[in-house]
């Protein structure tokens, strides 16, 4: 079993309640099965050659919630292969294997433990009112790269660990929000010197020794000037000649002003012309469109990973990925390649750290990896790079109030 110094420490301050924060392929995947081994099951991690290895005294049933990617492809199974660990029905624990969706089949287990691969308890749903059901009967630890945007993200995990009886509870005590709002909206968080000290304890970082180096360049194209202060000012289509409804209905306009310049395929066609591998994320559609055409006028390899498609990335010399952000920015991994173009901006910080993880593994030959995003100078997009820089999400409503 290889683990590292950072991965062993980690192993020693997780308890049950944790979030073992580390960054995308540091390791923490290997690292909970671990302590779940060790520390859960009392079970010994030293293999010989012949592949025995010391049993656990306490087994426990283990499920693993993860993404629907990583359940289909197996990569869990190939975590747990090391372990002597396989879910199978002859197995000497139970392994459950499956994704956030299907969380709810799981509510009435008891006395096992389970894994949350990365955070998915940003609202107060049926995930999270199931999560706090499990979290009463059995122990668990969660693996995030980016567990929380906000506060009030990390309250079921609060809950789950006892601090506070229920979210009423927690936003009494944290939260002030903004009067006369026709709903709910956080002006502020209060007593946020518990919050920090209740956060310090259930938080475990794992210790990254990166010998990979990430460098980001912003590339600025150019936008329809003109277009953009008409729409700006008036809150009128002038494409369909019809006014707008609503305020995401102006940003996703001003939006496709700004990402569908010309300009902005040059930059990536000359980017093209260095990487002869690239990886290329958007957002929209429209932008996908545009990025078919490039691929198909420049007679390259293309492969795309979204709602529609789901094709793994080429094995050609010469290729072009396109990835949607929403679908695929986490639960996929590549290494023949060292560059990432972010054709546009994602909204959410935690959405662009995962897909810039997308090539930054312990197993690249690359030791440095390239990060392009090409922006432009409109207040829109402005807005939503000081956000990201400022490791937040944008937020549409702020942004036009």
């Amino acid at each position: 079993m290889n683990l590292d110094v950072g991965q062993l420490s980690a192993v020693g301050r997780l308890k049950n309640g944790s979030i073992l924060v580390g960054g995308v392929g540091s390791g923490k995947s290997r690292t909970g099965l671990t302590y779940f081994f060790t520390k859960e099951c009392k079970g010994s991690i030293c293999i010989n050659q012949k592949g025995s290895y010391s049993p656990m005294k306490e087994p426990k049933d283990l499920y693993i919630i993860t993404t629907a990617k990583k359940r289909d492809e197996k990569e869990w199974e190939r975590e747990l292969a090391p372990f002597c660990l396989y879910p199978i029905d002859e197995a000497e624990i139970k392994i459950v294997i499956d994704s956030w969706q299907n969380l709810p089949k799981y509510i009435n287990v008891m006395n096992s433990f389970f894994i949350f691969d990365e955070q998915r308890l940003v609202s107060y749903g049926k995930w999270t009112k199931t999560f706090l059901r499990i979290s009463k009967n059995n122990h668990w630890i969660m693996l995030s790269a980016t567990p929380a945007d906000k506060w009030e993200d990390l309250a079921p995990v609060f809950i789950a660990n006892g601090f506070y009886k229920n979210i009423t509870e927690f936003r009494a005590r944290h939260i002030q929000y903004k009067r006369f709002s026709k709903f709910p909206q956080v002006e502020r968080y209060i007593n946020t010197g518990r919050l920090i000290a209740l956060r310090e304890n259930v938080y475990i970082d794992l210790p990254y020794q990166n010998e990979r180096v990430q460098h980001h360049e912003y590339i600025y194209a150019d936008y329809d000037k003109d277009t953009y202060k008409f729409i700006s000012k008036n809150r009128y289509d002038p494409f369909l000649e019809e006014p707008l409804e609503n305020i995401s209905q102006l940003a996703y306009l001003l939006r496709k002003v700004v990402n569908s310049d010309s300009s902005r395929l040059n930059e990536l066609s000359k980017l093209m012309d260095i990487y002869p591998r690239l990886i290329v994320f958007y957002n929209f559609d429209y932008e996908l469109d545009e990025l078919r055409l490039l691929a198909e006028n420049r007679k390259i390899t293309r492969a795309e990973w979204n709602g529609h498609l789901h094709q793994p990335v080429p094995e050609t010399a010469t290729w072009i990925y396109l990835v949607q952000y929403t679908a695929g920015a986490e639960a996929w991994n590549c290494i023949t390649t060292n560059a990432i173009v972010f054709f546009s901006q994602n909204y959410s910080y935690k959405t662009m750290i995962q897909a810039a993880g997308r090539i930054d593994r312990r197993n690249s030959p690359f030791t440095d990896l390239y990060y392009y995003h090409i922006i432009s100078r409109a207040p829109i997009d402005m807005a939503i790079l000081r956000a990201l820089k400022n490791k937040k999400k944008f937020n549409e409503r702020s942004f036009f109030s």
